[in-house]
């Protein structure tokens, strides 16, 4: 018999439903019930790369940590990478399938849908439920048309609906309410009960909206959820939410600045240095310079490099860089930031946009050629500087080559080497995603900026944290109600 299955959807993006079913994952884990994560349209630039040699959102990834297995490919079948402010990149079941604006994408969902089917079939022959996760707003009925998302697909499948509001952002009875009231009632009928998410202060309080809403819409009340503040330290999936997932370290020794450039990319990157105690990760807004001094300056990873490079000269951070590098500061270019610290970048086919050149920073003696294949692959290794171990994985387009290149920043298991180092060591750059997850290798950077680290195991970390949030929200909502919803 195929497993049966809940979604659930939000009044809103970021209302929290990644976090509520990375939760209910765990929560089932510790059931001892096989579960499967699924999200049938994901639209993110912090990917992960899976067992099956593909890629999808970050937040799937640690929704497959959450339940126990390896991430498949088949968990997100359609993932949306933004270019640009109307288009995006369209990964399909792991691979790229190509580009698209968002109009022309509206007619490619047809086509997309055998391909969530089929996903969505595998792993429900695979687990005893599916917990299946929609995209942005239930209530978008401009987009329900050939809808694979929310609404569309929970028909498609017969797949009952719990709606999720944040009472964070204010408005969560309207919010809720109101989504039943645009939504076909077909539509409106499949959505069994609601949460409400982000509650601040005391819950009493609020127990007479719980009830207003239920009595409004009919639908069950199966939980109101307190702010869980341990959520920062599990990766964020929206680059809009970095700001806040930070924590700020008080008194920490460690100054480490990274430019919020606007197509940002596997982001993640950067949690087990936010993590760390002694170190002041500060993710530098547009408008703002980047601070001086400062330890280390991170150009991370992007989706769309040379446009972000054209973003980084335009807010005035390459002055803030040479700066910096004239002060003996220390910078890591960490894929997309890595090309961006060469030389050139030339783009002759068009991958990102018009084809051309633009010259790079000039930092590290290397030009890079973007072209159409992807590299996706787990990695290990050592970085030379040091000896010190790292595991990650690569995931970008392009070809970096130049006398640079002879000072390698990395050694990989298999021999081959990675990166470019400036010649006095204070200018890196590396393919490498997921390099400061390694104990060793972040302990080395924190020692070298003159911090200390005190984060032994950050595996062992997320997983106490994943515990935490199923423990929290066993407390705060129904859990054998809303499973028993699923069919």
């Amino acid at each position: 018999m195929p497993a049966l299955a809940i979604m659930l959807q939000g009044t809103g993006s970021s209302v929290g439903k990644s976090l509520l079913v990375t939760g209910l994952a765990r929560a089932c884990l510790r059931r001892g019930i096989a579960v499967r994560p699924f999200k049938p349209q994901n639209m993110s630039n912090n990917a992960a790369v899976t067992a099956d040699d593909g890629e999808i959102g970050r937040a799937q990834a640690l929704q497959a940590r959450a339940a126990g297995v390896a991430p498949s490919v088949h968990m997100n079948p359609v993932l949306l990478k933004p270019q640009s402010e109307t288009g995006a990149q369209i990964i399909v079941q792991g691979r790229v399938h190509g580009s698209a604006r968002a109009r022309e994408y509206q007619a490619l969902k047809p086509a997309l849908r055998e391909y969530v089917l089929e996903s969505f079939a595998r792993l429900r022959a695979e687990a005893d439920i599916v917990l299946v996760e929609g995209a942005g707003s239930a209530s978008e009925i401009n987009l329900r048309a050939d809808d694979i998302a929310n609404m569309g697909f929970a028909r498609m499948t017969d797949t009952p609906v719990v709606l999720v509001g944040d009472i964070d952002r204010g408005g969560v009875i309207a919010s809720i309410v109101g989504t039943q009231v645009v939504l076909d009632p077909a539509d409106a009928a499949l959505i069994r009960g609601f949460v409400v998410n982000r509650m601040r202060g005391d819950p009493t309080l609020f127990a007479d909206g719980m009830a207003t809403i239920a009595a409004r819409t009919g639908w069950e009340p199966l939980g109101l959820v307190p702010f869980f503040e341990r959520a920062r330290r599990l990766p964020a999936e929206d680059s809009l939410d970095l700001a806040e997932h930070v924590a700020q370290h008080n008194g920490a020794r460690v100054c480490i600045a990274v430019p919020m450039l606007p197509h940002i990319a596997n982001f993640d990157d950067l949690d087990p240095l936010a993590a760390e105690p002694d170190v002041d990760l500060r993710m530098v807004p547009r408008g703002a310079p980047l601070p001086a001094p400062c330890g280390l300056v991170i150009l991370p990873g992007s989706k769309a490099t040379i446009a972000d490079l054209a973003v980084l000269r335009a807010e005035g951070w390459d002055i803030d860089l040479a700066a910096h590098r004239r002060r003996g500061g220390r910078i890591l270019g960490l894929c997309g930031g890595y090309q961006m610290l060469g030389r050139m970048i030339a783009d002759p086919d068009g991958v990102e946009g018009r084809p051309g050149s633009v010259p790079g920073l000039g930092l590290l003696d290397v030009e890079t050629v973007l072209t159409g294949h992807k590299r996706l692959a787990p990695v290990r290794g050592t970085t030379l500087a040091d000896g010190a171990p790292f595991h990650g994985y690569e995931m970008h387009l392009g070809r970096t080559d130049g006398p640079g290149m002879q000072r390698p920043m990395a050694r990989f298991a298999d021999g081959r080497t990675d990166g470019a180092l400036s010649a006095d060591g204070h200018v890196g750059g590396t393919y490498v995603h997921g390099l400061f997850s390694d104990d060793r290798q972040r302990a080395a950077w924190i020692a070298r900026l003159g911090g200390e680290p005190a984060i032994r195991c950050h595996e062992a970390e997320i997983e106490a944290v994943l515990d935490e949030l199923a423990a929290h929200l066993e407390r705060h909502i129904d859990v054998e109600r809303l499973l028993s919803l699923a069919r």
